[in-house]
């Protein structure tokens, strides 16, 4: 099965993790050093202690984002978040939560931060795909020994007896 291609190649994709790097320092600021403003903005009022630790997760991958040579994992960990952080969200989008519209828009926004981080991780893949594509084998036929030294080759005797044993 072949990988659908992003418009993202890899250069574009490095330059995304460190913007998607110093977004997630602010982010997790943010959740850190204001918890309950944020929590309050959704109707998550006792929420304080996870939206912090949200906050914690942010800058750590932050900091691996803009300090690692590969970026990789940590946009991966960034993509993981965002899937918590929907499934944290989610049960507030309830009707009778009075801050549902603020609730429904940090929907729409995690969702799209999750396309960008996964867009991120797919172009920061292509540089091993771009080096496997250069590799020419034109040259390779598949057989040990060129196709004179093969012909006959099934019809002499001892081939024949080892492939019976």
């Amino acid at each position: 099965m072949t990988r659908m291609k992003t418009m993202l190649g890899y250069a574009g994709a490095k330059r995304l993790a460190r913007g998607l790097g110093w977004f997630s320092i602010a982010l997790g600021a943010l959740e850190l050093l204001a918890p309950r403003r944020v929590g309050d903005a959704l109707g998550m009022q006792h929420e304080s202690g996870a939206i912090q630790a949200y906050g914690a997760r942010e800058i750590a991958s932050g900091i691996g984002i803009l300090a690692a040579r590969d970026p990789t994992p940590w946009i991966w960990a960034r993509v993981i978040g965002d899937a918590l952080d929907l499934a944290t969200l989610a049960p507030n989008a309830d009707p009778r939560n009075p801050q549902r519209p603020y609730v429904l828009m940090a929907i729409g926004a995690v969702a799209g931060v999750a396309l960008l981080d996964y867009l991120c991780a797919d172009g920061l893949a292509r540089k091993e795909d771009d080096h496997r594509s250069r590799r020419d084998y034109a040259d390779r036929s598949g057989f040990p020994q060129s196709p004179n030294a093969m012909r006959g080759a099934a019809r002499e005797p001892e081939m024949v007896s080892t492939a019976r044993h």
